[in-house]
């Protein structure tokens, strides 16, 4: 019974990513004046799906050899290590999405203590040289 809920469950997220990917592909085709025969976009669709099944399977691993149990970015950045550009992409990804998020409490609390001895040792070297 459980296999077969999983199975459905798989049967329904491929139908949909494949829906996806056909509807990108359309809306490409359209954007640049072309046209792709059905046949051809059912095809790129399940070429999509089972390449993501892979890359799934690969940040797994890459994840469980590094001790973790979560992917992280790197292990994305990693799968893509044959393909120079879009590693270059990715990392370029990575340090902006780095750039743009806001630090973590800890570093705060670390950055406003040092900032609370900087000033306190700066006074009395202050009161010295009056």
């Amino acid at each position: 019974m459980e296999k077969e809920e999983d199975d459905e469950e798989s049967n329904l997220l491929r139908d949909r990513f494949r829906l996806s990917a056909i509807s990108i592909a359309d809306a490409e085709a359209k954007n640049n004046g072309m046209e792709i025969s059905e046949p051809i976009m059912a095809c790129v669709a399940d070429m999509a799906f089972k390449y993501t099944k892979q890359l799934a399977k690969d940040l797994e691993l890459f994840a469980q050899h590094a001790g973790r149990k979560i992917v992280n970015m790197e292990d994305v950045i990693l799968s893509a290590h044959r393909n120079e550009s879009l590693a270059i992409a990715l990392r370029c990804f990575c340090n902006d999405l780095k750039a743009k998020e806001p630090q973590s409490e800890k570093k705060r609390r670390k950055a406003s203590r040092k900032e609370d001895k900087a000033t306190s040792s700066a006074a009395p070297a202050a009161a010295n040289i009056l």
